[in-house]
């Protein structure tokens, strides 16, 4: 405890100087690449239906499962 100020500084000065690098870097560069909406909305269907689908699979398996013991 008796080093918690000097780290706590050291922390905020790493992170405000990391902050400014990347300011720095982004008015360089200010094509970045941004992710578009329709990316969003692409991703957010993909994994909306990765997750239907896996849970189709448990409830089938949930319904049959001691008809699967024997295979």
């Amino acid at each position: 405890m008796k080093y918690t100020a000097a780290r706590t500084f050291r922390a905020v000065r790493w992170l405000s100087m990391r902050v400014e690098e990347r300011l720095t870097e982004a008015s360089k560069r200010p094509d970045r690449g941004d992710v578009s909406i329709t990316t969003v909305i692409i991703w957010v269907a993909a994994v909306t239906g990765a997750l239907v689908i896996a849970g189709t699979i448990a409830a089938v398996i949930a319904k049959y499962n001691g008809s699967l013991n024997g295979i």
